[in-house]
C-alpha cells in the first residue's frame, strides 16, 4: 500500500491532477472527451505554473545572492523552498499514508456534516504529511505525527467550509470551489482580525483601493506588469558593488523577467479556471438533482486557482524586497528566505476574500503575516533540520541536503501560523497541549455541524433550489 501511494504521489502534480479530474468527471455524468479535456487543461495549468515559477527562482535566485553575499548577510537558516518540505512530508512513513487516513477523515467529515467540503486537491495533502512527519521525528512517535497531521487536517477543512462564501463571491469563475490548503488557511485569523481593526481607523476607507483601481488612478505605473520590471531592476542595480560594475543589459533582463511573471501568471490560471468549470457546474447539478435542499457541497481544490488575481500579484511582489529587508532587520530572526519567495503569491488567496482586494490593507495583512511567519520559520528550523537530515539518509534527495553549519527552513509551510501552533501543542506541551487541539477541533465541527444543519433546515423551510456554503 505504502509503495502504491508513494508511486503516486511521484507522478506529481501535473499527472495526478488530470487523472483525479477525468475520473472524477466521468463519476459525476460527464461524457468522457469532455472530462478528459478539463483534466488535461488542469495539468497543462501546473505545467505552466512550474515554468513561470522557475522562471521566478532561475531569475531571481542568482541576483539575491549576489545581495547576500555583497551586503554580508549571514543568517544561520537555511532557505529549503518547498520542494525541500514536501520531501520530508513524503518521504516518511506519516507521508506514505496521509492520502488514505486524509480520504478517510473527510469521507467521515461529510458522513456526519461536520464539512461540507470534499478535498480531491491530493497533491498538497504534503503540507499535512509536513506537520506530521516534523512532530513524528521531534517525538519519536508515529502516533504523535498522525495526530497532528489529522488536526490540521480537520481545522482545514472547517476554515474551508468557513470562507467558501466569501471565497466563492469574491473570486469570478469559482462557484462550488473551497481551499482546503493549511498554508492559505492559517492567515485567515489575521486577514479577518487585522481587517476589522483597519475598518475601525477613521479615513481608512479614503485609502482603499484594488489593483484594478491602481490602473485607473495611475495608468500603466499601476499594473502589476509594469511594477514586476520595476522591482525587478531595483533589485538588480542592488546585485552591482560598485559604479564600475553595474550592467545595463543584465539589470533590463532582470526587471523584463520578473515584469514576465506577473504578466503570465494571470494567463496560466486561466487554463485551471477552464478546466474547472466543467467539472463545478455538473457537481452542483448532481447535488441540486439528488439533494434537494441540502447545504451545498464544495470541491476543494488548489489556490493556484486564484493566485493570479492584480492584487496578489501587486502585494506579492512589493513584498519581495520588504521580505529580505525585515529578515535582516528583525532581532532573533535567522531565516533569510530566498528559493522560498516564489510562493509568496500563495500567502493570499483566502486573504483578499476578506480585505475585499484592498492593495493597501492586503499589504498590512501580508507585512504582519510575514513578520510573524519569519519567527515561526526560525523557531521550528530544529525540527524540520531533523526531520531533513533523516530523510536525506534514507533517500539521498539533493532537495533536502542542507549545507554545512546550518539549519534548514522554508516559508511554505513552516511560517504557517496553523503548523506552529499545532507543534508547539504537540511536541512542548505534551498531553495538555493535545488536550487542547482536540478541545478546539471538537468546538470546531460541532459549531461548522450547526451552521451546516441551520443552512439545511432553512432551505427546506423555503422550499428553495438554491444551494448554500456555511459561513
Amino acid at each position: 500500500m505504502e509503495q502504491v501511494f508513494s508511486y503516486i504521489i511521484g507522478l506529481g502534480a501535473a499527472v495526478m491532477m488530470p487523472i483525479i479530474f477525468t475520473v472524477l468527471g466521468l463519476c459525476i455524468g460527464i461524457k468522457f472527451g469532455d472530462a478528459l479535456r478539463s483534466g488535461l487543461k488542469v495539468g497543462v495549468g501546473f505545467i505552466g505554473l512550474s515554468i513561470v515559477t522557475a522562471l521566478l527562482t532561475s531569475a531571481l535566485g542568482p541576483a539575491l545572492d549576489t545581495v547576500v553575499n555583497i551586503f554580508d548577510l549571514q543568517l544561520k537558516v537555511f532557505d529549503m523552498g518547498w520542494p525541500a518540505a514536501a520531501s520530508v512530508a513524503y518521504n516518511t512513513a506519516v507521508g506514505a499514508f496521509i492520502i488514505p487516513v486524509c480520504l478517510g477523515v473527510n469521507i467521515l467529515m461529510l458522513l456526519t456534516k461536520t464539512t461540507r467540503t470534499v478535498n480531491i486537491d491530493l497533491w498538497n495533502y504534503w503540507h499535512f504529511a509536513f506537520i506530521g512527519a516534523v512532530i513524528y521525528f521531534a517525538s519519536e512517535s508515529l502516533a504523535w505525527g498522525f495526530f497532528g497531521a489529522i488536526i490540521c487536517y480537520i481545522i482545514t477543512l472547517i476554515i474551508a467550509d468557513m470562507t467558501a462564501k466569501k471565497f466563492q463571491s469574491f473570486y469570478k469563475d469559482m462557484d462550488g470551489i473551497s481551499i482546503p490548503q493549511p498554508f492559505c488557511a492559517g492567515f485567515v485569523p489575521f486577514a479577518w482580525a487585522i481587517n476589522k481593526g483597519l475598518d475601525a481607523i477613521p479615513g481608512m476607507n479614503k485609502v482603499e483601493i484594488d489593483a484594478e483601481g491602481l490602473k485607473k488612478k495611475f495608468g500603466l505605473l499601476g499594473e502589476p506588469l509594469f511594477l514586476g520590471v520595476v522591482v525587478g531592476i531595483v533589485i538588480g542595480c542592488l546585485t552591482c558593488e560598485t559604479l564600475n560594475e553595474i550592467k545595463i543589459p543584465y539589470i533590463l533582463g532582470l526587471g523584463i523577467k520578473m515584469g514576465a511573471v506577473m504578466e503570465l501568471i494571470p494567463r496560466v490560471t486561466v487554463l485551471f479556471i477552464e478546466g474547472l468549470r466543467p467539472i463545478s457546474e455538473a457537481t452542483r447539478n448532481l447535488i441540486a438533482r439528488k439533494f434537494k435542499g441540502a447545504d451545498g457541497l464544495s470541491i476543494g481544490m488548489t489556490p493556484a486557482l486564484v493566485i493570479g488575481h492584480p492584487t496578489t500579484l501587486v502585494v506579492s511582489i512589493l513584498l519581495i524586497p520588504v521580505t529580505l529587508v525585515l529578515a535582516v532587520a528583525l532581532p532573533g530572526n535567522q531565516f533569510l528566505p530566498l528559493a522560498s519567495l516564489a510562493g509568496m503569491f500563495y500567502v493570499f488567496p483566502l486573504v483578499l476574500p476578506f480585505t475585499k482586494g484592498s492593495v493597501v490593507k492586503t499589504f498590512i495583512v501580508g507585512l504582519v503575516v510575514i513578520t510573524v511567519g519569519l519567527y515561526m520559520v526560525t523557531n521550528l528550523a530544529p525540527a524540520f533540520t531533523l526531520a531533513a537530515k533523516d530523510v536525506f539518509a534514507a533517500t539521498g534527495d539533493a532537495a533536502v541536503a542542507i549545507p554545512a553549519n546550518f539549519d534548514g527552513g522554508s516559508l511554505d509551510f513552516a511560517s504557517s501560523p496553523l503548523a506552529w501552533v499545532i507543534y508547539q501543542c504537540s511536541i512542548n506541551l505534551k498531553w495538555i497541549g493535545a488536550g487542547v487541539l482536540v478541545v478546539i477541533t471538537c468546538a470546531l465541527m460541532i459549531l461548522n455541524r450547526i451552521l451546516i444543519i441551520r443552512n439545511q433546515n432553512n432551505m427546506i423551510a423555503k422550499n428553495s433550489d438554491t444551494i448554500e456554503t456555511t459561513e
